[in-house]
């Protein structure tokens, strides 16, 4: 379970318990969690545990701390998920795109031909966040297949933090 700092912000959907209490994998100062809605099998994002909007707001080490963190959940992913590529991206900001003010990499497993154009994913993150985060018009999977697939990815990334 990762532990969040008195940092956390009100109303931040990031922040909320029960959004934390999700991750397959964390560290003391990161998460990772399935995307509720995935655009691709595998879009997974990961979050800084304490609140922060902008890559600016963590040190150094905090982002040395993200990118190898980053890396480890892309490697199970890649593993688990049966893909040869990945694309990595962060919307940092609202004229970049950026719908949550809480700072979080996508990390989106890739195919041969999963989208038509390889560029796509990012028309459909923006698609998939236009919405708000809770509203039952987002295409999203049950809570069933949801807990399935972040029990499964526990267990995939055991390994990780020892």
């Amino acid at each position: 379970m990762n532990q969040t700092t008195d940092q956390t912000h009100q109303g931040c959907i990031f922040c909320r318990k029960e959004i934390i209490g999700k991750s397959f994998c964390s560290t003391p100062l990161f998460s990772a969690f399935y995307n509720i809605a995935p655009i691709l099998p595998g879009h997974s994002l990961l979050i800084p545990n304490k609140h922060c909007e902008s890559l600016f707001e963590l040190t150094d080490e905090e982002l040395g701390e993200m990118m190898v963190f980053a890396r480890k959940i892309t490697s199970v992913l890649k593993t688990f998920f049966n893909c040869d590529s990945f694309d990595w991206t962060i919307q940092d900001g609202v004229s970049a795109g950026q719908t949550v003010p809480h700072l979080h990499l996508h990390i989106i497993p890739r195919k041969p031909l999963d989208l038509p154009e390889s560029n796509e994913w990012y028309n459909k993150i923006q698609r998939s966040e236009d919405g708000i985060l809770d509203s039952e018009n987002r295409a999203r999977l049950s809570e069933k297949e949801y807990n399935e697939i972040t029990d499964r990815l526990k267990v995939a990334c055991a390994s990780i933090n020892k």
